[in-house]
């Protein structure tokens, strides 16, 4: 293999952002091949697929990979829910390596770790305002995390309430997580631990570590 595809099918657009743990998870993990990742945008596609197996169908007719990452936010739904559920589909689809990516809650819980990376993203690096950010273990028991990081980012700016109203959240959330280069300290949220058990066998069963 000269290189490694792998998809990203993710519950919304804002959750692309996961590709670029998962890069780190493939690199940290001993993947040796160039990396070439692709978001799953199924928003132009008429009709527009819905159920899962709908989802995961099209992710890989339009974007064929040799491994595919699905993702689903657990939100109030135990973790091993959706795991199932993917996996269910998984069953009838006639598909390379999937591996199921769910964080607790919502994916913005992976990104709340990095100080540095918010005010980086912020724009305003050297800030000290203080960004109202849990710790690291409170991560995934909290309730809305893409709040906490939106309000997070607002904070870091320290601009005035009037000119925070045109500040793009989105596009910063993005930005955080291209800032951070090194995913590590989420080896202690459970659903992250998971997720790199499950990547590492299939890096093992394909002979790609």
């Amino acid at each position: 293999m000269r290189e490694l595809r792998f998809t990203l099918l993710t519950d919304g657009a804002s959750d692309a952002a996961l590709i670029h743990p998962l890069t780190w998870l493939l690199r940290s993990n001993g993947l040796k091949f160039p990396i070439s990742p692709q978001w799953a945008d199924l928003s132009r596609l008429r009709p527009r697929p819905v159920k899962l197996f709908e989802r995961m169908a099209a992710a890989l007719e339009w974007y064929p990979c040799e491994l595919l990452f699905v993702h689903r936010d657990a939100e109030r739904q135990p973790r091993e829910v959706r795991v199932a559920e993917i996996r269910q589909v998984t069953q009838v689809l006639s598909n390379p390596p999937v591996v199921c990516v769910v964080p607790v809650r919502m994916t913005e819980a992976w990104f709340l770790f990095n100080e540095n990376a918010i005010r980086r993203a912020a724009a305003n690096p050297h800030g000290k305002n203080h960004l109202g950010i849990p710790k690291l273990r409170d991560h995934e028991n909290e309730p809305d995390p893409k709040q906490v990081l939106r309000s997070a980012l607002l904070a870091a700016t320290e601009l005035p309430l009037r000119r925070q109203r045109g500040f793009p959240v989105t596009e910063r959330i993005k930005r955080v997580a291209e800032l951070i280069d090194d995913y590590s300290p989420l080896r202690a949220l459970s659903a992250f631990g998971s997720l790199e058990e499950e990547l590492r066998k299939v890096l093992a069963d394909n002979g790609w570590n």
